[in-house]
C-alpha cells in the first residue's frame, strides 16, 4: 500500500509499509535494502517503512529505510514508538544524494508525525556533516557522539592489539573459551536472553525482538557469533557486513561471572578478527555513547587498535515543546 507521496522538481517520493509493493530498488548496502525491510515487516513490534524518490519514468534513484519501534515497559510504565535510520540511504547518482536525502527525510518526517511515532533518531551517516542543513531544516537537532573505527585493510589487527589484551585473549583460549559463529537457532536464543538480561539496566536497553535475530542467522551479510565455555553460551555479538565496511551492532558478555577468562575481551576480538577475515576494510563499533571525558567502554574498545571517530546522532521529537527544549539544552 503506498502511504504517501509528493511531486517536486520531477521528483516523487513514496512511502512504503508493505514488501510486496515495492519496486526493484538499488543495491548497495544492506541496511537500506528489501532483505532487511521483509525482516523488520515480520519482527513482532517493529515495522518499516522505506522512502523511495522515483524520476520522472518512475525510475528508483534513491532510497532510505526507517525502523519504526515499539517499546514499552510495566515498570516504569511507558508506551511509545521511535523511528530508527541507520545511514544515509542508498543512491544511484551520488551528486544528488544531498537533495534526495532532504526530501526522503522530510517525508518520512511528515508521516512518521501522523502516526505519532515519540521521536526519531538517525545515526552512523557516512560523513560528520552530512544532511547538516538538510537535518536543520527539518526540526533535528544534533547531539555529538562517539565512535571507533578498527582499520583492517593495513595490517592483521593480531598487529594492533593492545599486548595486555592479547595476552588475555591467549590464556582465554588456552583455558577453553570457544569463539565462533552461531551453528543454529537454540544458540541465538541463548545469546538473544543474554543480551536481553545484559542490556536491561542500560539507558540504551532496546533490543529487537528475537524473531529478527533468527532470520539474521540465515542471511550472509548478518553475522551472529557466540563466546562459549564448556558448553555454555557466555558471550555473543551480531555484526552487519556492509559492502566493505563492518559494523557491530549488539554484544555482551559475562565478564562478572566468569573474570578469569575475560569472555568480553574475546567476545570483541571475534567479531574483529571475523570481520578482517570476511574481507572487510573498517569495523565500526555502532554504540560507545556520549564523549565523555571518562568512558571505560570507550577505553576498553581503543585497547584493540581502533581511532576514535567524532559523529553526530540526530533527533527530532514530535512534540514541539520537547523538541525545543532539547534542541537548546544540546545546542553547539
Amino acid at each position: 500500500r503506498i502511504l504517501y507521496f509528493c511531486i517536486v522538481e520531477n521528483v516523487k517520493i513514496i512511502v512504503y509499509t508493505k514488501s510486496d509493493e515495492l519496486p526493484e530498488l538499488l543495491s548497495g548496502s544492506i541496511l537500506h535494502s528489501r532483505v532487511l525491510f521483509e525482516m523488520i515487516e515480520h519482527a513482532p513490534g517493529m515495522s518499516p517503512y522505506m522512502a523511495v524518490a522515483l524520476d520522472e519514468n518512475d525510475k528508483v534513484i534513491a532510497q532510505l529505510l526507517t525502523m519504526l519501534r515499539r517499546r514499552g515497559s510495566w515498570l516504569p510504565p511507558y508506551l511509545f514508538t521511535q523511528g530508527r535510520i541507520y545511514g544515509d540511504g542508498v543512491y544511484a547518482n551520488k551528486e544528488q544524494r544531498e537533495e534526495l536525502f532532504a526530501l526522503m527525510l522530510n517525508k518520512t518526517k511528515r508521516y512518521l508525525h501522523r502516526r505519532r511515532c515519540f521521536y526519531i533518531e538517525v545515526s552512523d551517516i557516512s560523513k560528520k556533516m552530512f544532511g547538516y542543513r538538510s537535518f536543520k531544516h527539518n526540526g533535528f537537532f544534533p547531539v555529538a557522539w562517539m565512535q571507533i573505527c578498527n582499520s583492517l585493510d593495513e595490517m592483521p589487527p593480531e598487529l594492533l592489539v593492545d599486548e595486555k589484551i592479547a595476552l588475555r585473549i591467549r590464556n582465554g583460549y588456552e583455558q577453553g573459551v570457544e569463539t565462533r559463529a552461531a551453528k543454529d537457532e537454540t544458540e541465538v536464543r541463548l545469546f538473544y536472553r543474554q543480551l536481553k538480561a545484559y542490556y536491561r539496566f542500560r539507558p540504551q536497553r532496546y533490543i529487537p525482538n528475537e524473531l529478527l535475530f533468527r532470520n539474521l542467522l540465515h542471511n550472509d551479510s548478518y553475522a551472529i557469533n557466540v563466546t562459549t565455555y564448556k558448553d555454555n553460551v557466555i558471550g555473543g555479538s551480531v555484526v552487519i557486513y556492509d559492502n566493505d565496511k563492518a559494523y557491530l551492532w549488539f554484544s555482551s558478555a559475562k565478564k562478572h561471572r566468569y573474570p578469569h577468562i575475560h569472555p568480553d575481551i574475546l567476545t570483541i576480538w571475534h567479531a574483529i578478527k571475523s570481520s578482517y577475515c570476511a574481507g572487510c576494510k573498517q569495523l565500526y563499533f555502532l554504540n560507545v555513547g556520549l564523549p565523555f571525558e571518562h568512558n571505560p567502554y570507550r577505553e576498553f574498545l581503543l585497547s584493540f587498535g581502533g581511532t576514535p571517530v567524532s559523529t553526530y546522532r540526530w533527533f527530532h521529537f514530535t512534540f514541539t515543546w520537547i523538541n525545543t527544549l532539547l534542541s537548546k539544552i544540546y545546542s553547539e
